[in-house]
């Protein structure tokens, strides 16, 4: 099907403003490996959860194209703004299961080896797909979305159904859809004989098996419409009955292989880019909704043009999916950077929730960069060009180097690509060697981020980090006061103490010295 000059002229500004209906990435179409941060910050978990149920998408390689443009971020963030209006959202995902029909009816035309039943299917998916985007049409004209990518869309949509074009597919469509359910005709069948002839007022066998039947029958039976999907898979048979059917009735069949054949390229491009690319939008609010309905609150990051951190109430969203499941929530936290300081270090008593907070950084950071809701009360920053993490991986045979070794190779590439824009999420490196040797050398690597004012935050067990400089701040993962075996999990702002609070909980599991010898001794 063709397009007017000025569905053209839209279709265009679309694609020069925005390469796609409801992105603002130029290069959307391209194919992107899943980035080197995913799994540590568990958005590889996110991912799976927010496009469950949607595999036939394809939606994974739109979370692996963070954008650095806020522009393209507010883009994204305008449309999912206005999907989470109800009536909006109901005709979106209502339009969405209409064009899963027709994929599917598109599919058994094309896997249909009888050429009768295959233009058949195709009619009908074309019907399935009028319905579809007249129903979307109507419901983006009431909703009147100011979000770019959608009022784009509605302005496109308008001038397509108010095209000459479709107006006349739309009629054949529904004139031959009638025309071909109209046809009478009769199967007498002997034997092994079957014939077919035209309908010449013969008794109607049908009420008469319906009534004789009625008493079985357990629900309401499909109308004539719906019935045509039980052609799907014609026996040799039916293939017959079928052809000598469209002998009886040459014309109209002629019609639907001519509207076939006419109406190849019907299903509009950019609807059908839009159907795709809402799914990475409904996907993740699915995902997400049943977290805000515990109580824990997402936010529209705001792109600051400074390169500080402000996020309140921040929660690991991998850890709240999984908490959810066990019906509790996870503690949220706070966290703030201020020019001139660039280094979040991170310290305190193991198991208190510093490499949960760490992570929560870094997902806010990444999914702001999606232009999606945060895991956060309020979150105010910058974007980041790339987000860098660094944690503990297990010694590899392949490299011949050792734990230690292997740390410092990979911490020097994250230092060769990471700028002024980035964000690096280090935990709990230089584990695996002496405190000196880790002292000194996290000195070193903390000094190296402040020199390329990079954003950064370094989880350690080195207190001594945490007072480099002022670009350096101290946060504590802190525990009850009444009992120090007692995690609080909350990460706070304040110096580092260099406790490990290591014999309260050996006392808390009589693991303590006294213990330990009494249970010897007897």
């Amino acid at each position: 099907m063709t397009m007017t000059d000025a569905g053209r002229r839209s279709l265009t500004s679309m694609r020069d403003g925005f390469a796609s209906v409801l992105f603002a990435d130029p290069d959307l179409q391209a194919e992107a490996e899943q980035p080197d941060c995913f799994a540590d910050l568990h958005l590889d978990q996110i991912v799976r959860a927010a496009t469950a149920g949607r595999e036939e998408y394809e939606l994974c390689g739109f979370y692996h194209r963070p954008l650095d443009d806020p522009e393209h971020v507010r883009h994204r963030q305008d449309v999912l703004d206005e999907l989470r209006d109800g009536s909006l959202r109901e005709a979106v995902t209502a339009f969405a299961g209409e064009m899963r029909v027709v994929r599917r009816y598109v599919r058994v035309a094309q896997q249909s080896r009888h050429g009768l039943s295959r233009q058949r299917w195709f009619l009908e998916a074309t019907a399935v797909y009028r319905d579809a985007a007249r129903g979307l049409g109507r419901a983006l004209r009431e909703a009147a979305p100011r979000a770019a990518g959608l009022a784009a869309l509605t302005r496109h949509l308008s001038e397509l159904l108010a095209s000459a074009e479709f107006e006349r597919f739309a009629s054949e469509c529904g004139a031959l859809r009638e025309e071909l359910g109209a046809l009478e005709y009769t199967v007498t069948i002997r034997g092994a004989q079957v014939q077919v002839d035209s309908f010449g007022g013969e008794e109607r066998l049908a009420p008469r098996v319906e009534e004789t039947f009625a008493r079985f029958a357990q629900r309401e039976a499909p109308s004539p419409a719906r019935r045509f999907k039980d052609l799907a898979g014609l026996n040799h048979v039916e293939e017959q009955v079928l052809d000598r059917v469209a002998r009886l009735f040459p014309e109209p069949f002629e019609r639907l292989r001519e509207f076939c054949e006419r109406h190849r390229s019907v299903f509009d491009e950019p609807l059908v880019r839009f159907d795709r690319e809402v799914q990475f939008y409904l996907g993740y609010l699915e995902f997400i909704e049943p977290l805000m309905a515990r109580g824990l609150r997402f936010a529209r990051a705001e792109l600051e043009a400074d390169t500080g951190i402000v996020v309140e109430d921040g929660f690991d969203l991998s850890l709240a999916a999984t908490l959810a499941s066990e019906g509790t929530t996870p503690v949220t936290n706070d966290c703030r950077l201020d020019d001139p300081e660039r280094v979040l270090v991170v310290s305190g008593p193991n198991q208190g929730g510093k490499t949960t907070f760490a992570r929560m950084v870094g997902q806010v950071h990444y999914l702001a960069s999606l232009g999606l809701l945060v895991p956060a009360g309020r979150a105010a920053l910058s974007l980041p060009d790339r987000v860098f993490t660094h944690f503990e991986r297990e010694e590899s045979l392949e490299t011949l180097r050792g734990k230690f070794e292997d740390e410092l190779v990979r911490i020097r590439g994250i230092l060769e690509a990471a700028t002024d824009r980035s964000l690096l999420v280090m935990n709990e490196s230089f584990g695996s060697t002496t405190l000196a040797d880790g002292r000194l050398v996290g000195s070193e690597i903390v000094r190296r981020i402040i020199g390329l004012r990079s954003l950064c935050v370094f989880v350690t067990f080195i207190d001594e980090l945490a007072s480099l400089g002022p670009e350096t701040v101290s946060m504590m993962s802190t525990v009850a006061p009444d009992d120090p075996s007692q995690r609080t999990f909350r990460i706070e702002r304040r110096p580092a103490d260099g406790r490990a609070y290591a014999a309260a909980l050996a006392r808390k599991y009589r693991l303590g010295y006294e213990e330990l010898r009494t249970r010897i001794g007897s």
